[in-house]
């Protein structure tokens, strides 16, 4: 949807429904993304570039201000797609406006930096314990770990007796996954 101030990028709404006013005109009733940049807290490092949170904030709008679609995909659904156009988005938190409270308030976390994932950033998983990790977390670069035919992280190389592994890498943790631990995401 247009904002008012020409400058900012377009807002994101999902439109609940479509009703006229007494003069005719269309209008619509939406509920609000935010950007987490919108958000109290603001933007972290592991949110992605195209992270969106489903607000419990919703408003009447002119229908004139839509400026177009665009998609706002689950995060697991996000993560699998093969090409990210400019009219896609994730969505794996919902947002309370008036507090700052998310929900889910807890998110699996991964790497030695204990960070939940960021589809935006490459990560490689580890052969012996299935974890996942950045290539800088690990000493290497972002070129090299593309290069990598096999991945052992640093607990997993010491106890196999190995200095330093050849690697390989996946392309990213499976949202599906279980894991044990996790991070608790509020305001602060």
């Amino acid at each position: 949807m247009r904002p008012s101030d020409t400058d900012k990028a377009p807002y994101v709404a999902r439109v609940e429904r479509l009703e006229t006013d007494g003069r005719g005109s269309l209008r619509v009733r939406v509920r609000w993304y935010y950007r987490p940049e919108e958000s109290k807290g603001g933007r972290r490092q592991f949110h992605g570039a195209k992270e969106l949170f489903l607000s419990d904030h919703f408003d009447t709008q002119s229908a004139h201000t839509i400026e177009g679609k665009c998609v706002v995909h689950s995060f697991k659904n996000y993560t699998k797609l093969d090409n990210v156009g400019p009219e896609d988005f994730f969505c794996r938190f919902e947002y309370k406006a008036a507090t700052g409270a998310f929900t889910p308030d807890r998110v699996a976390v991964y790497c030695n930096c204990e960070m939940p994932y960021n589809p935006d950033d490459l990560m490689v998983q580890c052969e012996g314990c299935k974890d996942w990790f950045h290539p800088s977390c690990m000493g290497m670069t972002i070129e090299q770990a593309k290069t990598l035919e096999h991945f052992l992280c640093t607990d997993c190389g010491k106890e196999n007796g190995m200095k330093r592994p050849s690697n390989s890498y996946p392309a990213s943790p499976n949202s599906d996954q279980e894991f044990h631990e996790l991070v608790t995401i509020s305001d602060a």
